[in-house]
């Protein structure tokens, strides 16, 4: 028989002690629950849009219990508007508020949220929008195919952007020509290049130096926006003319979405539900007619409507933009999607 050395003799006790803390004898430890990030540029201060995001993510965190954790950050202080879908992507942020017309040229299917004369159709019936409809499965479908899921539109988008301006002012499509123009969206870019705009992309973040320094002529923006960044100090006009909309739409990235655990899934469901009926239906029918419009007359910005001849010109000359984004997505998809806004089966 040989015999055990005193080396040896520590070498099995380490390994026994070493069974006993991490082998059959150990308790398994408890898998912490999955923590899911999400972001908003937006700040407190649109007391319209920022609400209804703070009612999702507030019952999310009520819901959650111990089946996961929420983490929130708003006003940009995480990661900054433009960077919002890279840490997406990143697997820094789990989901995400943002607004369709920033990402239209990330996922054109979104821009059918604003192409131009056809935000009419939809501001009126944002129904048609809301989850579970055949658009927003067919939205979803498109954005699949770059791992986006959009969990909830808000339920429609919100009024149209007019065009504000200063001193110098654009009450006419003929005071357009020369103008630079702050514009978001590519869709609402094209349609007014016709019209002698050069566009500007500037995120409403810098909007209200861009105006202050005259880095700008004119604004394409909400309403939300002009008094949520205080531009309104700044603005002389509005020029009612409904260049494009946007929704805000609550996003993850589909393979996030399909590996959150079955017991979870329903607490962002209902979630979700609740932002689609409570976010811009409630902005557009309550806050905009009650508080917003009023502060925006008390601040003595002169509204002009446009004729119905410079509807008819603007939705002629706009018809393009339409043949254009239906190249981007797919002519099957997007009539598909252009017939779904107006009602058609």
């Amino acid at each position: 028989m040989t015999r055990m050395t005193r080396r040896d003799l520590l070498k099995t006790l380490g390994a026994g002690a070493a069974t006993l803390a991490t082998g059959a004898f150990s308790r398994p430890a408890l898998a912490a629950p999955p923590t899911y990030t999400g972001v908003t540029y937006l700040t407190a201060g649109y007391e319209d849009l920022f609400p209804p995001i703070k009612g999702f993510v507030e019952r999310l965190k009520k819901d959650s219990g111990d089946l996961m954790k929420i983490d929130f950050f708003d006003s940009g202080t995480l990661v900054k508007t433009d960077e919002q879908t890279q840490a997406l992507r990143a697997g820094t942020i789990q989901f995400m508020f943002h607004t369709a017309s920033y990402i239209t040229r990330t996922f054109p299917i979104l821009g059918i949220t604003g192409l131009p004369s056809l935000c009419g159709e939809l501001y009126e019936h944002g129904e048609r929008l809301q989850m579970d409809t055949p658009l927003w499965k067919l939205i979803n479908e498109v954005l699949a195919k770059d791992n986006i899921f959009m969990l909830a539109s808000g339920g429609g988008i919100y009024e149209p952007e007019y065009i504000w301006s200063g001193s110098k002012q654009v009450l006419s499509l003929a005071d357009l020509k020369g103008k630079r123009v702050r514009i978001v969206s590519y869709e609402a870019e094209e349609a007014l290049k016709p019209f002698g705009v050069a566009g500007a992309r500037i995120p409403s973040s810098e909007l209200y130096l861009a105006v202050q320094r005259g880095t700008v002529d004119a604004v394409v923006a909400n309403v939300s926006t002009i008094v949520g960044r205080k531009i309104h100090e700044q603005i002389k006009y509005c020029y009612k003319l409904p260049v494009t909309g946007f929704n805000i739409g609550v996003y993850m990235l589909k393979s996030t979405w399909d590996k959150v655990p079955d017991k979870a899934k329903p607490i962002f469901l209902e979630a979700a539900r609740w932002y689609d009926l409570n976010s811009a239906q409630v902005v557009n029918k309550k806050y905009y007619p009650e508080v917003i419009w009023p502060t925006v007359a008390k601040a003595g910005i002169k509204s002009v409507a446009p004729t119905k001849e410079e509807l008819k010109q603007f939705e002629e000359k706009s018809q393009p933009v339409w043949a254009w984004w239906k190249k981007q997505v797919g002519e099957e998809i997007g009539q598909k999607a252009i017939d779904l806004v107006v009602g058609k089966a």
